[in-house]
């Protein structure tokens, strides 16, 4: 593991997820689960999500569509709400998930529409400002 990756891959997690979702999730750590856990910190969002090529909206939004496709919702819903903490708007996530119903089918997009929808309500009901 390269300590300098993982820790700005840590820092980019928690800017995009929250610190207390990251922390939540590094808790719940298990032996089993804990080289999964380092790999994503630290080439996902250490190696990946730093780099200079896209912006963190760009990225988010290429991940919503990506998670449509794949039928992740726990992951979706999760990074929803990175998307409004990079500054992606409401109607950009839905631009996004009609795009991705043309392209990978209804059933994933309507099913992303319903997370994100729920997903926003609870941000709302949270007191946070969606753009």
């Amino acid at each position: 593991m390269n300590p300098e990756r993982f820790e700005a891959g840590l820092a980019m997690r928690k800017k995009v997820l929250g610190t207390e979702h990251v922390e939540r999730s590094l808790a719940a750590v298990s032996d089993f689960s804990r080289p999964v856990q380092e790999l994503v910190t630290e080439y996902c969002w250490g190696e990946i999500w730093t780099r200079e090529g896209l912006d963190p909206r760009t990225r988010s939004l290429l991940n919503l569509a990506m998670l449509t496709a794949l039928n992740r919702g726990h992951e979706f819903a999760v990074h929803v709400r990175g998307a409004i903490a990079n500054g992606v708007t409401e109607s950009e996530i839905q631009e996004a998930l009609l795009q991705a119903a043309v392209y990978v089918g209804a059933p994933a997009a309507l099913e992303s529409f319903r997370i994100a929808e729920r997903t926003l309500t609870e941000l709302r009901e949270q007191g946070v400002t969606i753009p």
